[in-house]
């Protein structure tokens, strides 16, 4: 496979940035996705991301594939989308911008889950989006508070 940081997954997000990981370089994991994942994580820019980019500009991916070590490195459940290549975690800058890709997501691309989550310990909020090929999406979006 070619070298991650040279591979462009749509107009906008490359293999670079859906692959990057404070927590893979702290720990000297190895997050390189395969051909599979890649083409995962191809169509998630395309369908979804690239969209959601033109509508409200620069987005910024705060996880995108994981490896299997990673994901366990960040406690990440076992059935996580994004071991697949099909999910990403979207920072959100405050909660109105948050609630309009929320739903500028839910009621105009075709996705498989969208969460709106909300941890309350910090504040921090982020939307999980994800997208797959392997089965109907089953749009199911909901809100989700840690």
């Amino acid at each position: 496979m070619k070298n991650t940081k040279q591979i462009q997954l749509s107009e906008h997000f490359s293999l670079r940035e859906m692959t990057a990981s404070g927590t893979a370089m702290q720990l000297n994991i190895d997050n390189t996705p395969d051909e599979a994942q890649t083409e995962c994580l191809r169509n998630l820019c395309q369908q979804v991301l690239e969209p959601l980019r033109k509508r409200f500009g620069v987005i910024r991916v705060t996880s995108g594939f994981r490896s299997k070590r990673l994901n366990n490195a960040v406690g990440g459940v076992i059935c996580s989308q994004h071991l697949l290549g099909e999910a990403a975690d979207l920072h959100i800058s405050n909660r109105e911008v948050g609630r309009k890709m929320y739903d500028y997501i839910r009621n105009n691309l075709d996705f498989d889950q969208l969460l709106f989550e909300h941890r309350m310990a910090n504040g921090c909020i982020w939307l999980h989006v994800s997208y797959t090929k392997r089965h109907p999406n089953r749009h199911d979006a909901r809100p989700v508070y840690l």
